[in-house]
């Protein structure tokens, strides 16, 4: 059956492959379709994740990280649900996530393992487990509720689905388990039904089951539905059924009867079973899906078969319900997901044809609502409204598929039958039925709606409409709107009538509804037109109403304090409040230009329905529809000035440059009328694009100073204006200055100031100080001046005084505050300015000579002028500010002050009263240098003495008083000795002149080393200089004094020794001497120094340090000594002297004082490492006998290569710290038997892994493996792996054997075993190791011995291992072990671990080496090959069979066909190459195959080609047949295809049709394709022998419209009637007369009456009639006469009941138009005074409302936007 007439149609919906999904994944158990929305896949390489596909973006999929065991997606939202189970346990952990929010909505921890789990609803999961089944809400915090037990046929079953009914009332678990033992390959299905009511089980066989809900006949409530297929083997045969069952029967209702069906299985599939079952709840089918991709398809109400097919040659594992198209989803281990719906237009003829099953045929296209039944529909309602069986007959109508009886006629049909007194009409049975069954159509809507209306049942209207049951429509608004306005304009709404929709709003009123209707819509009303309307009959806000009552209107009220006047103006307003009248107007404005702000609440503002109107057209899409200038004259013209400018402050918003006319017309007349007005817009900068010169000019009429200096653009202008500074803002004027250049902003100024210097100085000062920058600083500076403004100067300079640095500025500013007598702020800036010229500033205040001296002092004090400023005082005998200057200001510069009154020689008495009212607060040391200087200290004797005895340290104080002292000789020693307080450094340096003992007291007193140094060398006063130096005991003094370069040195030392030291009796100022000289390096004058204190009796002879010293003394500088000192010296450090002796390399000495002092370990070391005598070394230990000796001893032999020697030491000395040396040093002499003597004393001190494992390899090494054994039973602490890696390193292989055996190192151990050949205990240990390197070494080892039996034991182990197996077969085949090497890959296939790589291999052996099984196994084991590696070993070994077979397994169906192409000897095959030709992808290769077939098998060519026709290009197929001259080879093909109706199929058929003379053919061909040279082929066959040929080309010429030839053909061969046919069909009158001509020049009087009829429409009655009356045959003629004459009686008829009807229409017009007109000068009187309006275009001046069936001003539209005949539109 062709796939375009099949009833139900498969494509495919998407390949899981091409969006990335691994084949391996597309299991049962790896993909998931919970619904039609989503697909779930998880992958578990090369990483595990989760891949959502969203069906509606298949190519788009969602890949995330994730683990988990399964996977489910929410059927309707991205909720995904994981399960995975904890480890070590048997428990599942359940989780649900919400992907689009990122959240997790819930988790549990199951108990028992989760065996299968699905979404019975978007918000239930069910859970099954091996024993129970669970259900689990996601909303809430509940956790699964168990719902029941499972059966026993359910125990060791597979379940593969679980459903529950809409009402989640029953259950049902199926699962599947291995087939009988007579037939285990036919699965066995089982399944459990479970009643939630009556918590009760009933277990069944079944593969698959579906629930549903089916409505049956006589019962209000849907009956729930159970089907479920089986397929069973009883008693050796297969029994496959269908069963539909109603569950939980409603008692008393009709219940549905128990079907069932027989599923046909074709030979073919006896071992195939379903697998999957979805009810098609759209047309309610069944489809049973079974494993092998067979689809059955039957009727849920009648259990009928209405189709079987395969719909996959794969496997199917899984469906899901395609709800929105009453089809499912099928997904195959291809990883194909097909998609199989109902084919609409074939279904019902498919049942009704092939299944002739008519009743069958009628339900499914009433459920369905499809094509295909109209005629049994129709002829049904006929039968039954002929047996007056009208309900019926109503119900058959109302469910008629796509309805095809729901028309006028069927209306018709029911309003003819006459009403039976006391019954219900027929036709309201029919409208009953239908208002039951759905929503009525248009006709059917106004039909009822006109009885209801009748009957005035308006409410029946409303609640149908609010059920949205009539379809609206405009005729049934109009009906309405005789009775409901409202309910009518919601009926036109709905009905999309869009003029009657704003007839309706411009009838309330709701003129702004007006417009978003249309925008909805898309209609364009008469705007215009509408604000027009709106401004005549309102221009404020609707009216208002109070209980149904409307208030009268006001023309004036009093509202917050404002009045408000009717006609918009607002001159009582202004008079009210003219001087707040417009205060907040930038406000309003803001209001009004805000984007963001309602149009609705705009209007407000205004209270105004036009501008609020006018304003939303502003805003409409695509621009606003009437010019805003058009609008704002309407507003004009009225006076609506407040509106108007707010309609163009709205619009002109965007300030656009064309709108530069608008936003001059906006400001001129609020200049005019509101100059306050225009200010706020002008304030506001909206604008910029309006006639700047001209706006300037009225903002000057108008007073608006500044507006007009904004907008002027000349300088005299600006200087006419500006001077009146009376009248502008102060801060405005200032702003504008702003917005000069430099040279007229100070022209403008010297104008201001040449005005009114007074008045405008303030103005100029601002301006000054907010532009000093733009303007300079020296020009405004030179306004002012030019002017001699010297109080300008000051506050210019003020403001800018604290940001400027000029000394200038400062100096002008001091200037223009003193003239100005701001004597205080001069005062200030001096004192805190830090800019301006001191001497320049000076010299004029000192010019100036203020009262005040105060700014002097500040500038004199700060920068130094203090003796200036004290002359000046002095001199102008203001000494009140002297004196005020050094008390209060700065008594720190009273000593400049009385200098400068020294040199001025002011009286004594008053400088000291001066310095005596400071006092403490004079500085005494500058007051003393002046007084020095000046030679007058005497002056300061009170002053000091007055200090001292008030109880002053200050040291500057006694050092002044000190220096008077000793100028007066008055005891000076008594004062230097015992007064604290003077600096001995200073007072010293004034001594050293006058007496140098002195200066040595004082800078005795003050340590003052360098001064007192100096004075003693410079005065030859050593012994002081010694005493001091011995005294000091400082370390630097000594260093200094010792210094060679000092040249005084010698006779500093001859007093330290003869004088200094012998004095001291401190061993302190000894030893500090002592040190002194060793740091001086003076080894012999210590030397005779410390022999002269140590060795003669004296008071340090005894003294530890000094003997000490001596010795390293004696050691540095005389070495001979030495030995003499250390036999005369008792009470030294032996042990640092001998140490110090060996570094001085004196290695007797050392050994005396070590020996002397008992140190034997130090004295050996010295024999050792220094004298290097090993003998003395051993002697010494053999006398002294110490351990400690001993080893170091052994230590010593040990680094000189004597290792027995060195054991037996460490063996005396009992020295076990030395191990790892001794190990070494063994191991390097090969001494391994003292080894064991050494290490067996070494464990007795220590439990050290290196000694153990030492010993265990000592003794391997001396082949003592008894001990080995013996000493690894006893506890020890060996690291034996080490010890045995080491052994085995060694090729100690048996001491190896004996420690791996023992630690259980399988692994090793089979290393070892490999290397003593022991294969078989090999085998064993590698067993136990079970490591893949280890497994590989043994095996690799038996190969190369030729043990194959036990290589391929261990083989069978690596193989299994996916990285280890090319390995192994690359070295099997290396060594040529082809033969055991396949063996092994053979017993590998029934490995439980068997993986692809085995399964591969193999196939590539066998490629290699038994291609006679390679076929075999590559069918067996398709779906476990690496198919790409197998490919490239069947290519390189030419196994072209096999390798076009793995191409079509792998889907590279390209390479497949050029295989088979290429090889065709071995792999054609024709059935195979046609599965293959369809999938392929490059179009060539369609050619080629062509081609290939033209060659070698032109037989089966149209078979091929028929396979390809939706595939090819048609005309290159011709082209290729063509040119190879068999184009008649593939006739049947190019018949098929001929429908396509392409130009070259249709030549080639036409030509072949002309070779066979099958003109019945051609004709036909030329009917239904016209694509192709028709003219040619008429020309072709015209003059063909055969007549029939020659009609076709008649035929083809009147086609192609060539009349002439046709008819020229037609009456050479006498076919008068195509001629006459011909004629007619050709529109052309000439032609049709000319046959009447032939036919009387024939005689052909039937032909010409014929003629006349056949051309009614063409031929001229007057010239019919001549013919026929000049050549007698008027009787011929005369019907056609009849004809003609009753036609034109008609037309005239029709002519006059126009013309009668429009004169009528006329009538009516006018008539309505004085109606108008009348009611329009009624209310004209009621109209507002303002401008009169122009008349608008087709007004006669009053308002018209909206004619009957137009919009807004807009002329009445006939049906479908056409005109009526003869409209003038």
């Amino acid at each position: 059956m062709a796939a375009a007439s099949a009833p139900i149609a498969m494509r495919e919906a998407l390949t899981l492959p091409s969006i990335g999904i691994s084949p391996q994944f597309i299991t049962f158990t790896h993909v998931t379709m919970e619904s039609d929305k989503y697909i779930c896949v998880r992958e578990t390489a090369p990483q595990n994740s989760i891949v959502i596909v969203d069906m509606n973006l298949p190519n788009q999929p969602l890949r995330r990280p994730i683990t988990a065991d399964s996977a489910l997606m929410n059927p309707n939202s991205k909720v995904l649900a994981l399960k995975a189970q904890v480890q070590g346990t048997n428990q599942d952990h359940l989780q649900i996530f919400n992907i689009e929010l990122k959240t997790k909505l819930k988790s549990h921890l199951m108990p028992e393992q989760v065996v299968f789990w699905k979404w019975i609803t978007p918000k239930l999961l069910g859970l099954v487990t091996q024993t129970s089944v669970y259900h689990w809400s996601i909303e809430g915090e509940s956790e699964p509720v168990k719902m029941f037990e499972r059966t026993a046929n359910l125990a060791n079953n597979q379940i593969i689905n679980y459903r529950c009914d809409p009402s989640e009332k029953w259950l049902v678990l199926i699962g599947i388990a291995p087939g009988a033992p007579e037939r285990p390959q036919l699965v066995k299905g089982n399944m459990q039904l479970f009643s939630v009511d009556q918590q009760r089980s009933q277990a069944l066989e079944a593969h698959a089951a579906a629930f549903a809900q089916f409505k049956v006949p006589g019962n209000e409530n849907p009956s729930t539905l159970i089907s479920f297929a089986t397929k069973t083997l009883n008693a050796g045969q297969i029994t496959s059924k269908l069963h539909i069952i109603e569950l939980g029967a409603q008692p008393g209702k009709p219940s549905f009867t128990k079907k069932q069906a027989d599923l046909f299985f074709p030979p073919d599939f006896a071992d195939d079973f379903p697998v999957a079952m979805q009810i098609s709840h759209k047309y309610s089918l069944i489809y049973v899906i079974t494993k092998l991709g067979l689809l059955f398809v039957y009727d849920l109400e009648t259990a009928t078969a209405v189709y079987r097919n395969r719909i996959s040659p794969d496997p199917i594992f899984l469906t899901a319900e395609a709800s929105s198209l009453g089809g499912f989803y099928a997904i195959n281990r291809r990883g194909q997901v097909l998609l199989a719906t109902v084919n609409e237009q074939t279904i019902v003829p498919f049942v009704s044809g092939q299944l002739n099953n008519l009743e069958l045929a009628v339900n499914l296209a009433k459920r369905g609502n499809l094509p295909g039944a109209e005629n049994l529909v129709v002829q049904r309602f006929q039968e039954l409204f002929a047996q007056t069986k009208y309900k019926e007959a109503a119900e058959l109508a109302a469910e008629s598929p796509q309805g095809i009886l729901r028309t006028p006629d069927t209306v018709a049909k029911f309003q003819s039958v006459p009403v039976q007194t006391g019954q219900t009409p027929p036709l309201l049975q029919y409208f009953g039925t239908l208002l039951t069954r759905g929503k009525l159509n248009a006709f059917e809507s106004l039909e009822l709606s006109r009885l209801v209306v009748n009957q005035n049942k308006k409410n029946l209207l409303e609640n149908w409409l609010a059920e949205d049951k009539l379809e609206c429509s405009e005729e049934l608004g109009d009906l309405v709107k005789t009775v409901d306005n409202d309910l009518a304009l919601k009926i036109y709404i709905k009905a999309r009538a869009t003029p009657k929709v704003v007839a309706a709003f411009a009838e309330r009123r709701e003129f702004d509804k007006i417009l978003i209707y249309s925008k909805q819509v898309g209609y364009t009303p008469d705007y215009l037109f509408l604000l027009q309307t709106i401004l005549r009959t309102d221009p404020q806000s609707d009216g208002i109403s109070l209980d149904g009552v409307e208030i009268g209107a006001s023309r004036k009220f009093r509202y917050l304090g404002s009045i408000v006047q009717y006609e918009g103006d607002i001159e009582e307003d202004i008079q009210h409040r003219i001087k707040a009248g417009w205060v907040k107007w930038k406000n309003a404005t803001g209001v009004l230009c805000d984007g963001k702000m309602p149009i609705k609440l705009k209007g407000k503002f205004y209270r105004t329905g036009a501008v609020n109107f006018a304003l939303m057209m502003s805003q409409m899409e695509g621009g606003c529809p009437v010019d805003y200038n058009t609008i704002t004259d309407l507003f004009l013209q009225r006076n609506l000035i407040r509106e108007a400018t707010a309609f163009l402050l709205d619009v002109l918003k965007p300030n656009l440059p064309e709108h530069g006319f608008l936003q001059t017309k906006v400001l001129e007349i609020n200049l005019v009328t509101f100059p306050n007005v225009a200010d706020a817009i002008l304030a506001n900068g909206m604008f910029s694009h309006y006639d700047r010169p001209r706006i300037a000019q009225l903002c000057e009429k108008a007073g608006l100073y500044v507006r007009a200096l904004q907008h002027y653009t000349e300088l005299p202008d600006i200087k006419r204006v500006i001077v009146n500074t009376h009248a502008i803002e102060p801060q405005s004027l200032v702003e504008f200055f702003g917005t000069l250049s430099r040279e007229w902003a100070l022209e403008c100024m010297k104008d201001l100031l040449l005005v009114n210097l007074r008045g405008n100085l303030q103005i100029i000062v601002q301006v000054a100080k907010e532009y000093c920058e733009q303007l300079g600083i020296d020009a405004c500076i030179k306004i002012f001046e030019q002017f001699k403004s010297y109080e300008g100067l000051y506050f210019f300079l003020g403001s800018y005084l604290s940001s400027s640095e000029d000394p200038d500025i400062h100096f002008k500013y001091i200037e223009a505050a003193a003239r100005t007598g701001q004597i205080k702020e001069v005062e200030r800036v001096t004192r805190e300015s830090n800019f301006y010229d001191p001497e320049k500033t000076k010299n004029f205040l000192m010019e100036a000579k203020l009262p005040d001296a105060r700014p002097l002092i500040n500038v004199c004090d700060r920068f130094g002028f203090v003796p200036d400023l004290t002359h000046y005082l002095y001199s102008n005998n203001m000494l009140r500010y002297i004196e005020g200057y050094v008390q209060k200001v700065n008594p720190g510069n009273a000593p400049l002050v009385v200098g400068q009154l020294l040199d001025d020689e002011c009286p004594e008495d008053f400088i000291k009263g001066l310095i005596l009212s400071v006092r403490s607060l004079l500085p005494v040391e500058p007051l003393v240098e002046e007084c020095e200087k000046r030679n007058r200290l005497r002056l300061l004797t009170q002053f000091l003495e007055h200090l001292v005895s008030e109880g002053s340290q200050d040291v500057h104080v006694h050092n002044a008083l000190g220096k008077i002292i000793i100028d007066s000789n008055n005891n000076p020693e008594h004062f230097l000795t015992t007064n604290p307080y003077y600096d001995s450094r200073v007072v010293g340096k004034y001594c050293e002149k006058r007496d140098p003992t002195l200066a040595v007291v004082a800078y005795r007193r003050g340590q003052c080393d360098e001064e007192l140094i100096n004075v003693t060398n410079k005065n030859s006063l050593f012994k002081l200089q010694a005493r001091y130096v011995v005294e000091r005991m400082d370390g630097d003094l000594w260093e200094k004094v010792l210094n060679p370069e000092n040249g005084y040195r010698r006779q500093l030392i001859d007093q330290v020794v003869s004088t200094a030291l012998p004095e001291s009796k401190s061993p302190e100022q000894v030893s500090a001497a002592v040190k002194a000289f060793m740091t001086a390096d003076l080894p012999h004058e210590l030397i005779e120094l410390l022999e002269k204190i140590v060795l003669q009796n004296s008071a340090f002879s005894g003294n530890f340090n000094l003997q000490n010293l001596l010795i390293l003394t004696a050691i540095k500088a005389d070495p001979s000594r030495v030995m003499d000192y250390i036999n005369r010296l008792d009470n030294f450090d032996g042990p640092a002297v001998g140490e110090v002796a060996v570094e001085a390399q004196l290695y007797e000495e050392a050994f005396a004082i070590f020996k002397k002092f008992n140190l034997n370990v130090q004295a050996v070391n010295v024999l050792l490492d220094n004298i290097r005598s090993v003998e003395r070394a051993v002697e010494f230990a053999f006398r002294v006998e110490e351990d400690a000796v001993w080893s170091q001893v052994a230590k010593a032999q040990l680094r000189e290569g004597l290792v027995s020697d060195a054991i037996e030491s460490f063996i005396r000395a009992d020295d076990a710290t030395q191990f790892l040396d001794v190990i070494r040093a063994a191991e390097d002499a090969n001494v391994y038997h003292d080894l064991v003597r050494y290490l067996l004393m070494v464990r007795q001190k220590a439990k050290e892994p290196k000694v153990d494992s030492e010993l265990i390899y000592a003794y391997a090494k001396i082949d003592r493996l008894a001990d080995i054994e013996e000493f690894i039973l006893m506890p020890n602490v060996a690291n034996l792996q080490n010890v045995g890696d080491r052994l085995y390193d060694e090729a100690l292989y048996e001491a190896a054997k004996i420690i791996f055996a023992f630690i259980s190192n399988w692994a090793k151990l089979a290393s070892t075993l490999v290397k003593l050949k022991q294969f078989q205990g090999a085998v064993d240990a590698a067993r136990k190791a079970n490591s893949a390197k280890t497994w590989k070494e043994v095996c690799f080892a038996c190969v190369d011995a030729e043990e194959f039996r036990l290589a391929q034991i261990c083989g069978l182990n690596i193989i299994v291992q996916v990285d280890d197996l090319e390995e192994v077969s690359e070295y099997y085949q290396n060594r040529g072990c082809f033969n055991e090497l396949i063996s092994l890959m053979e017993s590998g296939l029934g490995l439980e671990r068997a993986h692809m790589g085995i399964f591969t291999e193999l196939g590539v052996l066998y490629a290699r080496y038994r291609p006679e099984k390679l076929m075999e196994h590559i069918k067996l084991f398709s779906t476990r090959l690496n198919i790409p590696k197998l490919i490239r070993a069947c290519d390189e070994q030419q196994h072209w069979k096999e390798l076009t077979y793995l191409y079509i397994q792998y889907d590279e169906f390209d390479n497949a066909a050029t295989t088979i192409m290429n090889h065709s000897p071995e792999a054609w095959d024709h059935m195979q190459f046609k599965d293959v030709a369809v999938k392929v992808a490059n179009v060539e290769l369609y050619y080629k195959a062509v081609h290939f077939y033209l060659q070698e098998h032109p037989d089966l060519i149209n078979d091929l080609l028929n396979v390809l026709a939706l595939r090819v290009d048609h005309t290159r197929v011709v082209d290729i047949m063509r040119k190879a001259g068999h184009l008649r080879l593939v006739k049947p093909y190019m018949v098929a295809v001929q429908s396509n109706n392409v130009s070259a199929v249709n030549e080639a058929l036409n030509e072949i049709y002309v070779e066979e003379e099958d003109y019945d053919r051609l004709r036909e061909s030329i009917d239904m394709h016209d694509n192709f040279d028709q003219i040619g082929l008429a020309q072709k066959i015209e003059k063909h022998e055969l007549l029939e040929m020659r009609r076709v080309a008649a035929y083809i010429y009147k086609k192609a419209g060539r009349w002439k030839q046709s008819i020229a053909l037609s009456k050479k061969d006498n076919l008068y009637k195509d001629a006459m046919e011909t004629a007619s069909q050709s529109g052309d009158r000439e032609l049709a007369e000319e046959l009447l001509v032939y036919f009387i020049e024939q005689g052909k009087k039937e032909c010409f009456a014929s003629c006349l009829f056949v051309c009614y429409d063409l031929i001229r009655v007057d010239v019919a009639l001549e013919l026929a009356w000049m050549n007698n045959m008027i009787d011929f003629a005369f019907p056609y006469l009849l004809q003609f004459i009753r036609e034109y009686t008609g037309k005239v008829d029709e002519l006059v009941k126009d013309k009668i009807e429009a004169q009528i229409e006329v009538k009516a017009k006018e008539k309505e138009e004085k109606d108008v007109i009348a009611q329009q000068n009624m209310y004209a009187q009621l109209l507002p005074l303002a401008l009169p309006a122009p008349p608008m275009p087709g007004m006669g001046g009053g308002f018209a409302p909206p004619p009957p069936m137009g919009g807004m001003g807009m002329p009445p539209m006939p049906p479908f936007g056409m005109p009526p005949m003869g409209s003038s539109y």
